[in-house]
């Protein structure tokens, strides 16, 4: 048995009890230099788009125009991810957050209200939560229950060997996203009102990139905006699939058991606003990820047998090399070609992973604490 069905889950509220009073510092600073990325980007792509479509370079150099477009697409979201989150604009600056985040997502064509509510509100409260998190891959009871997920599975979804699954990483952030908006009444309980304001801002973003074509023409419309958006889905995909994709499934909203972090090159970690630190996001989601490595050390320190972090390529292979069906909570499986694999684990083994576990839960608990659960 694959020791992760014997390691317990805590919630969230275990480890912040536990270590936010030693970073309460970091904690409390917003990263509002990180603002300074707006104009960065935006003049990037609109500088780059007028090279496009006015012909001031050669055909040859377009491609090159498109890697940097689509790079500072990427860029935004990790900007807007973070500033809807009330990691840099704080008290009375509050108020911009909406426009910055108009701003960010555009490029994405993702509405900011739709992205509070599916991903800071139900993602992070539920974080591989089966039939909760509207992020996770299917169980198998869903794959075998749905042809359109069976599809979408077998034919997109990375896993298996199955190189096709490439295509996740170029078109997955823009179809999760329709996906979302199409069954947001559903999938993430939005209320009316703010359907119709997501309705709206959607529309406001498509708008612009419509007229853009119609002002510039299709052949230099695919190199402004077709390609640079795949380059944006590669670049943002490439973490979120590690995120949690190779977690085991829990009914606890376990941060260090169901999460990920991803280890990249210094000046990655810049361009990418430090997004790769995603266990540290989920315990501390209004924190910048800019504080990433002090949160990091702490955990390493305090629960060095349950913290999991891996580089970005080795995760992303295996990834590409596991199922993507939850064949139980601990069980990745791939239906179509066959296989089984063990979610992961944390490092040490499960005997040793349950008495620390047992220790920190006695050491740090208050009076009345809630009881640690089977992750399985």
């Amino acid at each position: 048995m694959h020791p992760c069905q014997h390691v317990r889950a805590y919630p969230l509220s275990f480890y912040v009890r536990e270590i936010k009073p030693r970073i309460a510092s970091v904690l409390a600073t917003p990263a509002a230099s990180r603002l300074l990325w707006l104009p960065v980007h935006v003049s990037v792509i609109v500088t780059a788009i007028l090279a496009i479509a006015r012909g001031w370079l050669p055909w040859p150099a377009l491609p090159a125009l498109s890697l940097v477009i689509g790079c500072s697409f990427g860029g935004l979201m990790f900007l807007g991810h973070e500033t809807m989150h009330g990691a840099v604009l704080r008290g009375r600056w509050a108020w911009a957050k909406p426009i910055v985040g108009v701003l960010c997502f555009a490029p994405l064509v993702v509405s900011p209200r739709l992205w509070c509510i599916w991903h800071n509100r139900v993602h992070h409260g539920n974080a591989q939560r089966p039939g909760l998190d509207p992020d996770m891959y299917p169980s198998l009871e869903t794959y075998r229950a749905s042809g359109l997920t069976r599809f979408a599975t077998d034919h997109f979804a990375p896993g298996g060997g199955r190189w096709r699954g490439l295509l996740t990483l170029l078109i997955g952030f823009s179809g999760q996203s329709l996906k979302v908006l199409l069954s947001a009444r559903s999938t993430v309980q939005i209320s009316t009102r703010d359907y119709r304001r997501v309705i709206a801002e959607t529309a406001l973003a498509a708008a612009l990139w419509i007229a853009l074509a119609v002002a510039i023409g299709p052949a230099a419309f695919v190199f402004a905006y077709v390609l640079p958006l795949l380059v944006a889905n590669v670049l943002v995909m490439a973490f979120i699939v590690t995120n949690h994709a190779l977690s085991p499934a829990t009914e606890i909203n376990d941060p260090l058991l169901g999460s990920l972090s991803v280890t990249v090159p210094r000046w990655i970690d810049w361009l990418t606003l430090d997004f790769g630190y995603h266990v540290e996001h989920h315990l501390f989601p209004a924190a910048s990820a800019r504080h990433g490595r002090a949160i990091r050390a702490e955990l390493a320190r305090t629960w060095p047998d349950r913290y999991q972090s891996m580089p970005l390529g080795a995760a992303l292979l295996r990834l590409f090399r596991t199922g993507r069906v939850y064949q139980d909570a601990a069980t990745l499986s791939d239906p179509r070609g066959g296989g089984a694999w063990p979610a992961l684990a944390p490092k040490s083994g499960a005997a040793a992973s349950q008495d620390r576990d047992a220790d920190l839960h006695h050491e740090s608990a208050p009076a009345s604490p809630a009881d640690p659960q089977v992750a399985a």
